[in-house]
């Protein structure tokens, strides 16, 4: 093992440290019993809590060396289908970054904050013309908490009429996994309908469904474009079976990239949904942390959108606490504030036209990556499609033994992030490949270059694709063991 791969434990010197406490101001005479006796004994530490110690300088070359072994969206590509990455703009970090926006504190007076909630007003108010619902909520800190938050609110909605036995929520096969997580959650059952062969909702499958659960039907839980990077052209008639069987049509807003400024769910019957801050409005993705999953409702749901909601009353703004037909609070405050402000930021800096180029550049650059590839793999459903696309290795496995994930961890020894593979379930050896508007069409090209040498070394060299990745610092892992026995500590 080379020095600088060894972990912090390993580099630790007892007379090193990257820090230096100052001593606490205490008054004259104080000795070091007294000193004791201003902590009470439950709260004092009794022994070293086993921190390692290291120089200043070795301790940041040592995360640098770190920061270096990943791949990032700062430093390549990363065509990662429904996920959505792509670049955080720097002026939305040097605008949160601002005393006003980043020392503020929500216990603070209303009238201290004035500024801030201004901001969520009127994010709320963008959110709101571009998805065409007329009411938004910033609380969600996800986008499968927007889910779990609508699904509430619908919930809420039809046992505030008193029709408590409306349990059945429709699924689309080629939806998000986290849908059905969330319906669980609310104590919904699902019934998945089934895709056609264009890769759409089958009207016919989704018919009978409805009719085999008379009364039954809360909600159709549908993602529009889907995860095939399709847009459901009979998006219209679907919400209105839904609604003529008295359910609401709730739409997976993950891939709002697309429509951006084009179309609006609003428009085409839908009765609520959730935003990805994250991946339609540049914010960064949450992986646990800070992150946003805003939703958007109808007049008809509005009572029951999460507390505090921010109101105007002239002037000034407000918290509104007192709504009687709420869901109540789903999470601390009103939502990650930081994440709101580079939404905001970004939605500013774009105005009207720029928001509609973001849609109409992801939808190009796709389509053009889509034609690039198609040369070497089969694209799963042939035909114009929104922000993403799905190719199939499945007659590339069976020719050559060369399967989805052999492509994918190749790609990372020639300086590509992977796609997204295996998903959707429904396309076998799946790589969904999402190249969204913010790259450039040199970069397009090499990634299209990559793949045509990949496909050059499945017949000439396939042992080579067998043991990729060969140039990074773990080459491959044996995953099924990765799985079963995870070891997620160091011990010495």
């Amino acid at each position: 093992m080379h020095p600088d791969d060894r972990v912090l434990f390993e580099k630790s010197r007892p007379d090193l440290s990257a820090v230096q406490t100052p001593k606490p101001a205490l008054p004259q005479n104080t000795s070091a019993h007294s000193i004791d006796q201003l902590l009470p004994t439950e709260l004092r530490r009794h022994a070293s809590i086993g921190l390692p110690g290291v120089g200043q300088l070795d301790l940041t070359r040592h995360y640098t060396r770190l920061s270096r072994k990943n791949f990032a969206i700062s430093t390549t590509f990363y065509p990662l289908g429904s996920c959505t990455m792509k670049y955080n703009p720097a002026v939305n970090e040097t605008v949160v970054t601002d005393p006003g926006l980043a020392d503020i504190h929500p216990y603070q007076n209303e009238d201290d904050l004035q500024g801030a909630l201004q901001l969520i007003f009127d994010l709320e108010r963008y959110l709101s013309e571009i998805s065409g619902l007329a009411h938004i909520s910033l609380h969600p800190a996800a986008g499968a908490h927007g889910e779990l938050t609508a699904l509430m609110i619908i919930r809420e909605h039809f046992r505030k009429q008193g029709d408590n036995e409306r349990r059945t929520v429709l699924i689309p096969d080629s939806a998000h996994g986290t849908n059905p997580a969330s319906c669980s959650l609310c104590g919904f059952k699902t019934v998945e309908l089934k895709s056609n062969s264009e890769g759409l909702v089958d009207i016919d499958d989704l018919r009978l469904k409805i009719d085999s659960n008379p009364g039954g039907i809360a909600a159709l839980m549908i993602t529009n474009p889907n995860t095939l990077g399709l847009f459901e052209r009979r998006i219209e008639e679907i919400a209105k079976l839904i609604h003529g069987a008295g359910g609401k049509v709730y739409m997976d807003g993950a891939n709002l990239n697309a429509l951006m400024g084009i179309s609006r769910p609003g428009d085409f019957g839908v009765d609520i949904m959730h935003f990805n801050l994250h991946k339609t409005f540049s914010t960064p993705h949450g992986t646990g942390g800070p992150g946003a999953g805003p939703i958007g409702v109808t007049d008809e749901l509005e009572p029951y959108l999460p507390i505090p909601r921010v109101v105007q009353e002239g002037e000034r703004y407000r918290f509104e606490e007192e709504r009687p037909h709420t869901i109540g609070r789903t999470r601390a405050y009103v939502g990650n504030f930081g994440v709101m402000a580079r939404a905001y930021t970004y939605i500013r800096a774009l105005g009207r036209d720029g928001v509609r180029r973001v849609g109409e550049n992801a939808v190009l650059n796709a389509n053009y990556l889509r034609v690039l590839l198609e040369k070497h793999l089969t694209v799963a459903h042939p035909r114009l499609c929104m922000h993403e696309f799905v190719l199939t290795a499945r007659r590339l496995a069976k020719e050559h033994g060369i399967k989805a994930t052999d492509i994918a961890k190749r790609l990372l020894d020639l300086g590509f992030h992977p796609p997204t593979i295996y998903f959707p379930l429904i396309v076998p050896e799946a790589l969904m490949i999402e190249p969204t508007e913010t790259e450039s069409k040199a970069t397009l090209d090499a990634f299209a270059g990559a793949f045509r040498q990949i496909m050059e070394e499945a017949v000439s060299n396939p042992d080579l694709l067998h043991q990729a990745p060969v140039t990074t610092p773990l080459t491959r892992l044996d995953e099924v063991r990765a799985v079963k026995q995870p070891e997620l500590r160091w011990r010495p």
